[in-house]
């Protein structure tokens, strides 16, 4: 058995499936881990959420701000944005169960053996392990309860800035929600700055790429959502796999037992 890990798909399905093929996986053998993003913006929306769906345990999914997106249209009274490609989805006569399924993905997930967890986003410095763990089981019990609904009409937002174990309610679940899933540049003590998305250079005066902090342990992160960094952080702990397929950039899978990366040009 391999596991690989794959970046930000957005609905590329047919690239999807060549990068599959490339490595020759097999759903009976293999495992796949997806950072997130798996729809929206490309032309497959519908074709790629199926899929996913249908690798059962093979898959190991967490939810990217794309994939909220799509929740907070569903069940949030939100309206689609003019570049989303969700409409076939939302049309769909397995709409229902596609919604299920992907409110019963994680925000992050850890393979303690391998001391690797994956986040859309990444994972901030200002947290252990077990406090990631920790406060992405709060949000996710909230997706996959009855407080879904007003959690997705309240969701999007940029406050609070940064973390505090004060925070309560809605604005404990949002700030959460966009360290997991939003994250690019942070401050020292946990403050976000989620208006600037260009390259790691970029950064605002008193922030940096949250991967450039360090850490008190050694894990090891496997991240998407930032395709401007061209799956560049400069340290082996901190992988980039969204490298902007749906851009017309490439589409990047990694064996995670060799380390090999695997690339189809989109």
């Amino acid at each position: 058995m391999t596991d690989y890990a794959i970046g930000d798909i957005q609905g590329c399905y047919d690239r999807f499936r060549d990068v599959l093929e490339k490595v020759g996986f097999s759903p009976s053998r293999d495992r796949l881990w997806v950072a997130g993003d798996l729809i929206n913006r490309g032309p497959s929306s519908l074709k790629t959420l199926r899929y996913m769906e249908n690798l059962g345990d093979t898959a190991v999914v967490v939810l990217g701000n794309h994939d909220l997106h799509l929740l907070a249209v569903a069940l949030g009274g939100h309206a689609p944005k003019r570049k989303d490609t969700l409409a076939e989805i939302l049309e769909a006569p397995d709409r229902d169960g596609l919604v299920n399924w992907l409110r019963q993905q994680n925000l992050c997930v850890h393979d303690p053996e391998r001391n690797i967890m994956m986040a859309h986003a990444g994972v901030p410095h200002i947290w252990s392990v077990e406090q990631a763990l920790a406060r992405a089981r709060e949000v996710e019990d909230v997706i996959r309860g009855t407080d879904a609904p007003e959690y997705f009409r309240l969701m999007y937002g940029n406050e609070p800035e940064g973390w505090s174990e004060k925070l309560t309610g809605m604005d404990r679940w949002r700030v959460i929600t966009n360290y997991f899933t939003r994250m690019r540049f942070i401050a020292p003590d946990g403050r976000l700055e989620l208006t600037t998305k260009e390259h790691a250079g970029s950064a605002p005066k008193g922030f940096a790429p949250w991967f450039e902090y360090p850490r008190p342990d050694n894990l090891r992160v496997i991240f998407g959502h930032w395709a401007a960094i061209e799956g560049e952080t400069g340290s082996d702990r901190f992988i980039a796999l969204d490298t902007g397929c749906v851009w017309g950039g490439a589409l990047t899978m990694m064996n995670l037992d060799t380390g090999e990366k695997i690339h189809c040009d989109c």
